[in-house]
């Protein structure tokens, strides 16, 4: 023990050296990369793009403004900013006009039906994007993947329905990672997606290019899917909200990749915004008659439930210390909570959050899944992800470094079945004693990722850091990322707000409340 507790020291001491030392090199290399490619999109002009979704909802409905109007301003929005951050997939531009005149022409009819109501259609109206592995009638769903490039959809994706039902109309269709299993958004087919703060930078992954197009006033509302952090880290890195739901509330069916095995256990599908007062009426939309699972018509009152906040995941070997503007951002939450609501914030420490990474990629090698070289192949056999790397190095290859490393790498996570199961029953233990602290009205903060957006490319030297966010996955907790402004460098910064299972209307609301407090979404290029 003492030797192993020597081994574990020596160790964290050398990667804390490396981080002190290796990681400032990386980050000044690529600051001298991107010098000349770094800028910040051009700011909002038209007010259209600053609204809520229920405004704009209530002011289409009213006849303040036509839908034709709205989804004018946001096309137009969404065509300039695409020139500089390439999150557009495809779009149906013509389309949603000629739809959104059609719910001028029925708001302005005298008759109309009980299908419009602000009950059955509360949205009517009002655009929004979808992310690309969405199936959306009509539109590319690839997930960046090349042998899928001439795949369209041809029905829309169950919750695609749900927002259509709700009276969204749909425009566009945004960019993400190969296969949706990376946090940046980038692939051979389409592309890379740049950061409306700061176009040098990720967007974040797999729901990056949704993530973009709110940040920049190009949507007002996003679809995205969550399987180890693909809602959260976007919404963190392009300064939005975004909420993971509770398992269940909102069908995941009609994406593409889709789990095959208990990995379904993970993905969870929700919205994207850019203010947290959208959050709940969207999930409600999303969830339809599953809503009732997590009580969201129940109102809450934040001064009573009970706050717990940790700072990091406790040391992990694996993944790099959390910025001390990260951590700064979450003390000012937990000093407000404190000395001006009057409640109290516990600062915990769970040691077994520092195996998050080994606990979520436990999860995934023993969920009985496809494979993802299979995957790759699009179920066409499986690709030798050995014979990729080579063909990749010398320029070859329709995959992207990420994929291939991940699909070299699952082979791997096989091999070890009696580690991964010693990881899952950290994982059991910690959901004991998560649930036990947090019970039915307790909500923990904690960071959302460990680095603000990073440049292009970084990723790749921190390959774990999703850990964050993927340990929530495994747990199968709801989380709401909430932006807590910009840090010195005009990046924003977030945090987590975790609930346990169905408690899905807590960490919405705490987000609602920090929203009035701290500001929410800063749009770029206004500071």
């Amino acid at each position: 023990m003492k030797v192993s507790h020597l081994l574990h020291s020596v160790q964290y001491a050398t990667l804390t050296l490396e981080g002190w030392i290796v990681c400032p090199i990386i980050r000044l290399i690529f600051s001298l990369i991107y010098k000349s490619k770094s800028k910040c999109v051009d700011p909002i002009e038209n007010p259209l793009c600053l609204m809520t979704a229920v405004d704009l909802a209530a002011k289409i409905r009213s006849r303040e403004v036509t839908a034709e109007e709205v989804m004018q301003a946001y096309i137009e929005r969404a065509k300039l900013v695409n020139k500089d951050c390439n999150f557009i997939v495809a779009d149906r531009f013509q389309e949603a006009l000629q739809e959104a005149k059609s719910v001028d022409r029925i708001l302005d009819s005298k008759i109309r039906s009980e299908k419009y109501s602000t009950q059955n259609a509360p949205f009517l109206g009002v655009p929004t994007s979808i992310k690309e592995a969405f199936a959306l009638k009509g539109m590319p769903q690839t997930s960046g993947l090349m042998i899928m490039k001439d795949y369209k959809a041809s029905e829309d994706a169950p919750v695609v329905k749900r927002l259509r039902q709700a009276g969204m109309i749909p425009y566009m269709v945004t960019n993400v990672s190969e296969l949706c299993m990376w946090y940046e958004s980038a692939n051979r087919l389409n592309g890379r997606t740049c950061n409306p703060y700061n176009t040098a930078r990720i967007v974040g992954g797999s729901s990056g290019g949704e993530g973009c197009a709110v940040a920049s006033g190009a949507a007002v509302t996003g679809l995205g899917s969550d399987i180890g952090g693909s809602i959260r880290m976007p919404s963190f890195f392009n300064g939005i909200f975004g909420h993971k739901p509770s398992v269940g509330l909102v069908p995941n069916e009609d994406q593409f990749p889709l789990p095959t095995g208990r990995d379904m256990e993970l993905l969870t599908t929700g919205p994207m915004c850019r203010y947290a007062t959208d959050l709940l009426p969207l999930l409600k939309v999303m969830s339809g008659p599953e809503a009732q699972l997590a009580k969201l018509d129940e109102k809450v009152d934040v001064k009573k439930l009970r706050f717990y906040t940790m700072y990091d995941d406790g040391g992990s070997l694996l993944v790099s210390h959390v910025e001390p503007e990260i951590k700064q951002a979450q003390h000012r939450v937990v000093t407000y909570l404190r000395d001006t609501l009057g409640v109290a914030v516990e600062e915990i420490n769970l040691s077994k959050m520092k195996y998050s990474f080994e606990m979520w990629a436990a999860k995934m090698a023993l969920s009985g899944g496809t494979d993802f070289a299979t995957y790759m192949a699009n179920f066409n056999g499986r690709v030798n992800c050995f014979v990729e790397l080579l063909k990749w190095l010398v320029g070859r290859s329709n995959h992207t470094l990420p994929a291939i490393g991940l699909g070299m790498s699952q082979g791997l996570a096989d091999l070890t079945p009696q580690t991964n199961r010693k990881n899952l029953e950290i994982l059991k233990k910690l959901d004991e004693e998560l649930k036990e602290i947090l019970g039915d009205n307790g909500v923990l903060l904690y960071p959302t990722h460990p680095k603000v957006a990073l440049y292009h490319n970084e990723p790749l030297f921190y390959p774990f850091n999703f850990a964050y966010t993927g340990l929530f996955n495994a747990l199968a907790y709801p989380v709401t990322q909430c932006p807590l402004g910009l840090n010195s460098e005009g990046l924003p910064l977030g945090i987590q707000i975790v609930a346990t299972p169905y408690n899905d209307r807590l960490s919405i609301a705490v987000a609602v409340f920090l929203e009035r407090v701290f500001g929410g979404w800063v749009p770029p290029g206004t500071t």
